[in-house]
């Protein structure tokens, strides 16, 4: 429509700032005109297309190469994103896009390449199942013990979370789309750093981390991602558990 105004992101406050300067870099670079007023975002472009252009991402951010990808594929040529985030749902998504016409190569690497389309066409697409929702069973079962079945995931999404699981004592069988959960003896402490894909997800951190409280030892947990992401820990110190920050 060639332009859109949109308020400044709010919602959640876990993390601290949430920059938005990789995003506007992206629509900047591929020609349109970005403003940031009174609290609200406007970008506009004028009587041209979008033009395709090589972009290089300062910070491997998943929001911000969704976003280019979602600009580029109908604008004019060929655009790079380099040092692109890699999480699946990056791939779901440019699965998605390339079934309705676009033309994306390289999505799951850190070099995507967008060839702009004139048009989309609609369709049908069933989204990937959710990586967080499925660890989190995954770290209910480790933290309480028993056995629990995980259907319809994709296991190798699941190899972050189901190697530190497995290094704190827990079980985890692979089948074709289940993963078969299961913690009969004690827990081991780990040390965790949270990191981009196909690093640990900084949104299953705090899980694991009430996981680890029930562990024998110390465990160290590094958050890389998120600058103020141990909010939630004062609350389970009043439930007993002994971390510190």
């Amino acid at each position: 429509f060639g332009q859109a105004e949109v308020a400044l992101p709010g919602g959640c406050n876990f993390g601290g700032v949430r920059p938005i300067d990789q995003h506007i870099k992206g629509f900047n670079a591929l020609g349109a005109n970005v403003a940031v007023e009174g609290g609200f975002i406007r970008a506009t472009v004028g009587e041209e297309r979008l033009q395709g252009a090589s972009i290089y991402l300062d910070v491997v951010s998943v929001g911000a190469t969704m976003n280019i990808m979602m600009a580029a594929v109908m604008a004019e040529g060929r655009t790079v994103i380099e040092n692109a985030a890699k999480e699946p749902h990056i791939v779901d998504l440019a699965n998605f896009l390339n079934s309705m016409g676009a033309n994306i190569r390289g999505a799951g690497t850190d070099t995507i390449k967008i060839r702009g389309v004139d048009r989309l066409r609609g369709g049908s697409y069933a989204i990937i199942p959710d990586q967080i929702e499925a660890g989190t069973y995954m770290a209910a079962v480790a933290a309480t013990g028993g056995q629990v079945l995980v259907k319809n995931i994709i296991p190798k999404h699941m190899d972050c979370i189901t190697a530190k699981l497995q290094e704190c004592g827990v079980e985890v069988e692979e089948h074709e789309d289940t993963l078969l959960v299961r913690r009969n003896g004690p827990l081991r402490r780990a040390n965790i750093k949270t990191l981009p894909y196909p690093g640990f997800p900084t949104d299953m951190q705090p899980q694991i981390t009430v996981t680890l409280a029930l562990a024998r030892g110390t465990s160290i947990v590094t958050e890389s991602i998120f600058e103020n992401r141990f909010k939630y820990v004062d609350e389970l110190a009043r439930m007993g558990s002994n971390i510190k920050v």
